[in-house]
């Protein structure tokens, strides 16, 4: 082989074998990264802890109403913190509606599970109801 075309191969060779090499990771910046190691994913949030037991594990309403013909009284179990009294619709299934007033103070009682009683306002006919108040 003359030596113009030796020189040709060799140089050819050369570069060659320096772009195998740059390629497979001879110090190119993709040889580094595929070096860094993979970062775990975060851990998962820890659960919620459970509520406390207290007002919304109460079920309150009326144990008892006199003479009664339907009415029902059911108080939301957040309302036994209230610190205003709350006005309730005790009609339930009759054909006629009474109120009763819960003060705070009369929460505070229900809320220690002591009942306490309330007097409906009067009906359309004259009668009233005595509520009694729990929560259990």
């Amino acid at each position: 082989m003359n030596r113009s075309r030796r020189l040709f191969v060799a140089g050819t060779v050369g570069s060659a074998a320096a772009l195998a090499l740059s390629a497979c990771g001879g110090g190119s910046s993709y040889s580094q990264m595929a070096a860094a190691p993979v970062a775990a994913p975060p851990p998962a949030p820890a659960p919620s802890p459970a509520p406390a037991m207290g007002a919304e594990a109460l079920s309150c309403g009326a144990t008892t109403i006199s003479g009664n013909h339907g009415h029902a009284l059911t108080i939301p179990p957040n309302d036994v913190d209230s610190t205003v009294a709350i006005v309730y619709s005790i009609a339930g299934s009759a054909d006629h509606n009474h109120l009763v007033t819960v003060t705070p103070q009369q929460f505070a009682q229900i809320k220690k599970k002591n009942a306490v009683l309330v007097i409906s306002t009067i009906g359309g006919d004259g009668h009233l109801h005595e509520v009694t108040i729990n929560c259990a």
